[in-house]
C-alpha cells in the first residue's frame, strides 16, 4: 500500500470541489421554483441563475482538469466570495460558514 502525498490529497480535493460545482451548477440550471423565489426576493435580475449555474459549471470543469485547476480555483474562489458576500448582506450568516469552508479548500485543491 503506497503512502498518500500532498499532490494526491489536494488532487482527491479538487475533484470533490469539482462535483460539488457540477451538483450546483445543475441545481441553478434546472431552476426549481425554491430557487426561483430566493433569487427575487433578494432582488437578483430574472435569469440570474443562469448565469451563476454556467460559472459554476466552468469552475467544475476547470477544477477537474489538472492543466486548468489554477483557474478553477480562482474562479471558484470569486464565486465563493460573492455568494458569501451577498450571504452576510442578508444575514444568513450560518449558510455563510460553509462556504467560507469551502473556499478554504480551495487553496489545497490547487496544488
Amino acid at each position: 500500500m503506497s503512502e498518500m502525498t500532498l499532490s494526491d490529497l489536494g488532487s482527491d480535493l479538487a475533484l470533490l470541489l469539482s462535483l460539488l460545482f457540477g451538483l450546483v451548477s445543475l441545481l441553478n440550471l434546472a431552476g426549481p421554483g425554491f430557487l426561483l423565489r430566493l433569487y427575487r426576493r433578494w432582488d437578483y435580475p430574472r435569469g440570474f441563475h443562469y448565469v451563476v449555474g454556467l460559472i459554476q459549471g466552468l469552475t467544475a470543469l476547470f477544477l477537474a482538469i489538472p492543466e486548468t485547476r489554477i483557474w478553477g480555483g480562482i474562479l471558484g474562489a470569486m464565486v465563493l466570495f460573492v455568494a458569501i458576500v451577498s450571504l452576510l448582506n442578508h444575514r444568513k450568516y450560518a449558510y455563510a460558514v460553509p462556504a467560507i469552508f469551502l473556499m478554504l479548500a480551495l487553496a489545497p485543491a490547487m496544488v
